[in-house]
């Protein structure tokens, strides 16, 4: 289960400043304190940015892990969340997914799967915004559901970061790359789905 880190720190500062040392979750999501062994269980390596690790815990009458995920990563996407928002404005503006795929993919991976690889963040980051607009009607009732129209209601270029504070109670429902919901498997009653407990307050920035 991911949880919220609330660093303030952009993704370059927080593998710099080794940030994942800092962080703390004072007791499992699951049980009261003093009912489970719950204990630090190190940190694993994000493939990007180079260098970035994230904390986590274990509970092991739950068998869960826990990781605190860093405001500036995104969940479940490689990468920072500003990356990702920029991919997506591209997008926005592009006159194709094909002509967006090709000025963002300079690589050999083909065009069939940058198109795909275009689509998947598109999707993804709107779907995000489709859900806080209708979680927060009254702060994006001017907006439609765009990088660009919600950077210029949040009057910044790192509206995902930004959402993912004001989104802060409801992330154990929303999807990636904003949210922490996890992915859920095809079929079954929509009306079901099983979702995450919320776990304590995350760790605040000192200072």
């Amino acid at each position: 289960m991911q949880l919220r880190y609330e660093t303030g720190l952009t993704s370059s500062e927080y593998v710099s400043s080794e940030a994942w040392r800092d962080a703390t979750l004072e007791r499992c999501p699951l049980h009261q304190p003093g009912d489970c062994s719950f204990r630090r269980h190190g940190t694993y390596e994000r493939m990007s940015p180079p260098g970035a690790r994230v904390a986590r815990w274990y509970c092991p009458h739950g068998h869960e892990t826990f990781s605190l995920l860093p405001d500036c990563l995104a969940a479940r996407f490689p990468g920072a969340l500003v990356d990702l928002e920029m991919v997506v404005a591209h997008t926005e503006q592009a006159t194709s997914v094909e002509a967006a795929a090709n000025a963002l993919r300079t690589d050999d991976i083909g065009l069939v799967c940058a198109m795909r690889w275009v689509v998947r963040r598109r999707e993804a980051v709107h779907a995000n915004l489709i859900a806080v607009k209708g979680l927060e009607p009254e702060l994006f009732v001017q907006c439609t559901p765009t990088v660009a129209d919600f950077r210029r209601g949040l009057g910044t270029d790192r509206a995902l970061e930004a959402l993912r504070d004001i989104a802060a109670e409801h992330l154990h429902a929303l999807v990636p790359p904003l949210g922490f919901a996890p992915r859920r498997a095809g079929g079954g009653d929509p009306k079901h789905r099983v979702q995450h407990p919320k776990g304590p307050d995350p760790p605040r920035r000192s200072g």
